[in-house]
This record gives structure tokens, C-alpha cells and sequence, in this order.
């Protein structure tokens, strides 16, 4: 399986919280700081409950942290 078609910003977002670390993000929402490097690579999506967990944490929409890379999908 290739790289995630959802991108994100949580790096971003990480850096302009305090400059949070993987750790400390991983900590307030339950998973490993392993989870957080993939998921920041692109490697993993995390799951829906995860994704929203996490724009909790940066206190900011779901959109602001999560988008779809290939908008070109037909509906």
C-alpha cells in the first residue's frame, strides 16, 4: 500500500503550539509517539475518532489539520 491520500499539518501545528513534541501530542490523545511520525509522514491515516481527537488538541477544525490530497475523486 502506497502513501496516505490525506495530507496534514500537524507538524505545523505542533510547532506553532509551544513547539509540542511528538510525545506530548501522542500522550494527549491516547496512541504512540511511533503513531505521530507515520501519521505526520503521511504514512498512516489515522482513524476518524483519532483525527478529530488530534484537532482537538490544536483546538482547530478538522479541515485546518486533515485534507484530501486528490480532490479529483468523482462522487
Amino acid at each position: 500500500m502506497g502513501k496516505s491520500l490525506i495530507g496534514n499539518h500537524v507538524r505545523k501545528l505542533r510547532f506553532n503550539h509551544d513547539e509540542m513534541t511528538q510525545q506530548q501530542l501522542a500522550d494527549k490523545v491516547g496512541v504512540t509517539r511511533q503513531t505521530i511520525v507515520a501519521i505526520e509522514k503521511g504514512n498512516y491515516s489515522p482513524s476518524l475518532e483519532l483525527a478529530f481527537r488530534i484537532a482537538l488538541v490544536f483546538n482547530a477544525p478538522l479541515t485546518e489539520v486533515f485534507f484530501l490530497k486528490d480532490n479529483n475523486l468523482t462522487v
